[in-house]
Formats: structure tokens, sequence, C-alpha cells
């Protein structure tokens, strides 16, 4: 059986230690380990090793790499179970590891999912304009249970969810004045939709949103859009121009009184 025949520290890795051993052919590096592997199986000079010993060192000591990997990752931000197993696994470590590595972790309380989905809410909430639904699939995603989900969404109340909405429509219909109030729901019910905003929030939102504009503003947008509008199509048949100008303005959610209107005026230029 080899016998440990000296122990070094490793100089770039102050934690680990390089074993040599000599099994009766001189002495020659045998492997590394964690210097809590060390003490755990009180390794040093003139120690006999036989195969089962190497074996739970070598078993020991993967465990304590991957539970330093594991440490390193959680090391810039909280993380969910499922994504701590994932990342262990892209660096092919064997699941048998990962499983001892993840039962430390929460004996040493470095993971726990209600905590972590508890403080996604609140982040998510508080720097983001994401709506309850976008936050609930994320959290889905990183692996977290349905009941745990529920009970981390009470950070988020609706009264919160509403009043981000409605910010979101007000600044929405300050930037893009040239909308049609029509155009301008249909936009602000995409964009919360993506957002992830509830279907009662979004209609909540927009219902408190003043975007109804003055006869006279509508008609100054409608007019931007259709000399433009305009610009494109006048090299058409009369018929074809009219067709296309109705097409392309309503579509950009003006009325047709308004487009008949505006048509009018244009043949009378």
């Amino acid at each position: 059986m080899p016998i440990i025949t000296k122990i070094t520290v490793q100089q770039k890795k102050r934690d680990r230690y390089n074993i040599f051993t000599d099994d009766g052919n001189g002495e020659k590096y045998a492997f590394s380990v964690d210097e809590d592997v060390l003490i755990k199986h009180q390794l040093k000079k003139g120690m006999e090793l036989d195969e089962f010993s190497l074996t739970e060192i070598d078993y020991q000591d993967s465990i304590r790499k991957a539970y330093n990997m594991a440490i390193q990752y959680l090391s810039r931000r909280m993380r969910s179970e499922a994504e701590v197993r994932n990342n262990l696994r892209e660096k092919e470590i064997d699941d048998v590891i990962i499983q001892e590595v993840i039962h430390k972790l929460y004996e040493y309380s470095f993971l726990n999912d209600e905590e972590f989905a508890i403080a996604y809410v609140r982040t998510q909430m508080n720097t983001t304009d994401k709506g309850s639904g976008l936050i609930r699939k994320e959290l889905k995603e990183k692996g977290i249970s349905e009941n745990l989900i529920d009970q981390a969404m009470k950070e988020y109340p609706d009264e919160e969810e509403f009043n981000k909405a409605l910010a979101m429509c007000e600044k929405y219909v300050q930037k893009n004045t040239r909308d049609s109030s029509r155009g301008m729901k249909q936009k602000l019910e995409q964009m919360l939709k993506r957002k992830g905003f509830q279907f009662g929030t979004i209609q909540a939102a927009i219902a408190e949103t003043e975007m109804e504009k003055a006869e006279d503003d509508e008609m100054s947008a409608l007019r931007s859009h259709a000399e433009k509008a305009h610009r494109k199509f006048s090299v058409l048949t009369d018929f074809e121009y009219e067709q296309k100008m109705k097409l392309t303005l309503f579509r950009k959610g003006f009325s047709m009184e308004l487009i008949d209107q505006i048509l009018h005026e244009f043949k009378d230029i």
C-alpha cells in the first residue's frame, strides 16, 4: 500500500494540498486535496492508504471542489436550487456529487428557494417595469414551485401593479402625441401584455389614462400621417390612391369619418 511521504501547500491555492506517496518504487505525486478533506481524514506523513481510503478521499474531495464552485456561483447574487444544479451540471459534475453539495448548501443556509423567490419578486417590482405574469413565468423557469411562487407574489400587490401600469401608460401617451386615440389604446394593450400585466390591470390602467384627444388634436395627428402617406401614394391612380390612403390611416387607428375629411381636404389642394 502507498505511504504518504510528503504534504505540501499549493502555491496558487493555499487551501489545497499536494499529497506525495511511495508504494515501494520511490516517491511521487499522488493527488491533491482540499484543506477540509485533509483534516477530516487526518492525512499526515507516514500514513498508509488502502483502496477504500483512496476512494473515499477522492469522493469527499470531489464534493468539496463542487461545493466551492457552487459558493463562487452564489457569491454573485442569490440563486435558486435549480439554477445551482444546472450550473454544476454544465461543469460536468456527477448528479451524486451535486446532491451532496445541495444538501450542504441548505445545511449552511446558502440556499433557500422561499427567500430567493420573495427577494426576486421585490427586486423585479422595484427595479423593472414587469407585470406579475412575467415575474411568475421567470420564477417558474428558475425552478421555483407553484406553491412558493404564490407565496412570493403576495409581495407584489394588485394596487402596486396597477400604479406601475398606469405610470407606463401615461408616459407612453406623453411621448407619442402623433398616435390616434384608438391606435394608442391598441399599442398600450400590446405593450402591457408583453410586460406580463394581468388583463384586468391592463383594462383598468388604460381606462384611467387620459388619452382622448380634442378633435383638433386628433385631426392634427391624422394630417401628419396623411402627408407622409400622400407622398408615398401620390403616383397611383385616383382609385388606388384613395384605397391605399384609407387603409393606411385606418390601421393607424383613425376613424373613417376623420379620414374622409382629410382626403377631401387633400383633393382641394
